[in-house]
């Protein structure tokens, strides 16, 4: 429901438009949509369109539209269908029901509706803040980017990080108690793509702030002590992670800068004694480390990041994402309510309904023209 880094299933196809302001593409866009509403309730009263007709009716809107240069690149935005503007209009309602809660309490919520921007495409796009960085249009302002955080030295920023290095033991045998059981891992049909690849495979314990039920009752001891830790974990979650010998990540960015990931390194094998260019590795930005077990390993997954595990034996390590650090408590509320909100849309728990932004301004096409044209 991103307009530029997700790519949504719709009914419905919209053409890009050639515009120089968001503003306008905003209202021609509402324009298209309603020049369509037209056609098909002129279709319906004359009969149904061949394929054909509606193929040569779509070429004669399109041939009058050319690419976007709203944002100073060369990149073709598409405009958002109505589903998509449904979820934007949720979303605004929510976050001002969450603006008004907290501007009590003299937080703002302004960077998230900054983001809300960002990710619809109405302003240009985020640059990186250094070598590596690459963040996506899901972006918070204003937040520290930089490749590796040491979480277990700082507990002003990471309060739950070093109880969890010197509790670390307790998962460590947890796991390797049922991994002996049973191989409990499986590719993850969220991740697993070709950046992933076929060696990397996952025990999913949280994803969107749901929790595996089965999955936790296999691993009672590492869910009560990250639950008890009180980590701010966001949107992907919670999960074990097996890489295969010979096998790594391609180089990627997940793109959202706020949040942050940490690797609690399980079983990390060596390559062999004096032979460190032949251990486990994972590089982000420019710097390259490897994992230590029973130690944390944290970075911003925005950067350009990718893994090797040269081995001959499995790496594993529990993959634990949050949200950074340094956003408000209020912006943490809006950015679980939109992602929230995103999960229930693409899971089919919010019906369709007709955008506010495109109900005509009248009845019939009267109505419907009238709202194109301005009333003209």
């Amino acid at each position: 429901f991103f307009l530029t880094t997700t790519s949504i299933p719709s009914t419905q196809t919209i053409t890009s438009i050639d515009t120089t302001s968001s503003m306008q593409l905003h209202n021609r866009t509402h324009g298209q949509v309603q020049l369509w509403a037209i056609l098909l309730v002129v279709a319906a009263a004359l009969g149904p369109l061949t394929t054909e007709a509606f193929s040569s009716t779509s070429s004669s809107i399109s041939s009058s539209t050319s690419t976007i240069r709203q944002r100073q690149t060369s990149s073709t935005l598409n405009a958002l269908t109505e589903r998509q503007l449904q979820f934007w209009e949720d979303v605004e309602a929510g976050l001002t029901d969450i603006e008004s809660f907290y501007q009590k309490k003299g937080q703002s919520i302004d960077r998230i509706r900054m983001f809300a921007q960002s990710a619809q495409g109405a302003i240009p796009p985020p640059t990186g803040d250094s070598p590596g960085h690459a963040p996506s249009e899901e972006h918070v302002e204003g937040l520290t980017a930089q490749p590796f955080w040491d979480a277990a030295a700082n507990a002003q920023l990471f309060p739950w990080a070093e109880e969890l290095e010197r509790k670390a033991h307790i998962i460590q045998t947890e796991f390797q108690t049922k991994l002996r059981e049973a191989n409990q891992f499986s590719s993850d049909s969220v991740w697993q793509n070709q950046v992933m690849g076929d060696g990397w495979s996952a025990i999913r314990l949280q994803r969107l702030g749901v929790w595996n039920a089965e999955n936790c009752q296999a691993f009672p001891q590492t869910y009560e002590l990250l639950r008890n830790l009180r980590i701010p974990l966001a949107v992907r979650g919670v999960c074990f992670a097996r890489q295969a010998p010979d096998s790594g990540v391609q180089e990627h960015s997940d793109g959202r800068n706020f949040i942050l990931t940490s690797h609690l390194g399980l079983q990390i094998p060596k390559g062999g004694k004096g032979e460190k260019d032949k251990d486990c590795w994972i590089k982000v930005g420019t710097e390259r480390r490897g994992w230590e077990e029973g130690k944390l390993t944290t970075l911003d997954t925005s950067f350009l990041h990718s893994t090797g595990n040269p081995t001959t034996e499995d790496r594993h390590v529990l993959i634990i994402d949050f949200w950074h650090p340094e956003l408000r408590a209020a912006e943490r509320d809006a950015l679980d309510f939109v992602y929230d909100l995103r999960n229930k849309f693409e899971s089919g728990l919010v019906p369709f309904r007709k955008p506010k932004s495109l109900e005509p301004e009248g009845e019939g096409l009267a109505g419907l023209w009238k709202s194109i044209t301005g009333g003209e």
